[in-house]
């Protein structure tokens, strides 16, 4: 069985090391695929321009985890919403029909709970453009699917952090860190168990949703992470202060939907999985 890696970025490349410790022959598709380690077979692709590469006539399932180059609307349109498209456009052009397709997405198309709960029964109200672009994309793959033999799924993760995504440890160590003067709850995964989902709900036996929340168990208060990485890293408290916007907006995501599949968290909370960056594990993955 082949499981297409459209986009294989850092978070691609470590699902993809999983899927291929599976015993699955793994095909990635990036712009630079000679950096891709040798279990994934390399082809380059500009997801964001159409003529995509020959889909492999074995695939049973495709991955869609792209990254826009920029933070601008246009950047996010051309990864996301055209990206998809061209992917989807590529498996009817080479009559490929894989049993599933993931599409991964961001908590960004909830915009501002005003600190309250939401899931995957939570009507998306995004707050930017970056979450309105994901919904237009998500949007897109189920009238693509829908009533067809291929099951399809959006995972939308919370902040990814882990091996060289340590904004929150680099801003406590330089001193820029600031605790904001309101409660602001952050939802986020570490990479590893963010690619780990991706693997499950890929290969599981159960029916997909049609939405996935991917968060760990604990929405955190911002200064509430930020103390504990002072606290560990042996350094003063940050102050309190007007920390500017929130990013992503204030909510707290629910993950009972992926938890009730029987995927597990090695990284529960933001605890576990500093503790595990701090102390030095992990490999960034180019």
């Amino acid at each position: 069985m082949t499981i297409l890696l459209a986009g294989c970025g850092d978070l691609g490349t470590e699902a993809g090391l999983r899927f291929a410790a599976r015993g699955n022959r793994v095909v990635g598709w990036r712009r630079s695929p000679a950096k891709l380690p040798p279990a994934i077979e390399g082809v380059a692709a500009d997801l964001s321009a159409p003529n995509l590469p020959l889909v492999p006539e074995d695939t049973t399932a495709v991955v869609i985890a792209v990254a826009a180059d920029s933070p601008t609307e246009d950047a996010y349109r051309g990864a996301y919403v055209r990206g998809l498209a061209n992917v989807l456009d590529a498996l009817e052009r080479d009559g490929v029909t894989p049993e599933r397709v993931l599409f991964v997405s961001s908590t960004a198309v909830y915009g501002d709970a005003g600190g309250g709960w939401v899931d995957e029964g939570t009507a998306a109200f995004p707050g930017g453009f970056s979450g309105r672009v994901l919904l237009e994309a998500e949007e897109l793959l189920h009238a693509r699917f829908e009533g067809t033999g291929t099951t399809w799924a959006s995972l939308r993760l919370g902040g990814i952090y882990g091996p060289g995504r340590t904004r929150l440890i680099d801003q406590v160590r330089g001193g820029s860190a600031i605790i904001p003067e309101d409660v602001r709850y952050t939802n986020r995964i570490h990479r590893d168990d963010a690619a780990a989902a991706i693997v499950h709900l890929a290969a599981m036996p159960l029916e997909l949703a049609p939405v996935y929340v991917g968060v760990d168990d604990e929405p955190a208060d911002l200064g509430t992470v930020l103390r504990f990485l002072a606290t560990e890293m042996g350094l003063a408290e940050p102050p309190v202060g007007d920390a500017g916007p929130a990013r992503g907006g204030n909510k707290r995501c629910r993950n009972q939907l992926l938890r009730g599949t029987g995927f597990e968290f090695n990284f529960p909370s933001f605890r576990e999985g500093y503790r595990d960056i701090l102390a030095g594990n992990g490999v960034r993955h180019p």
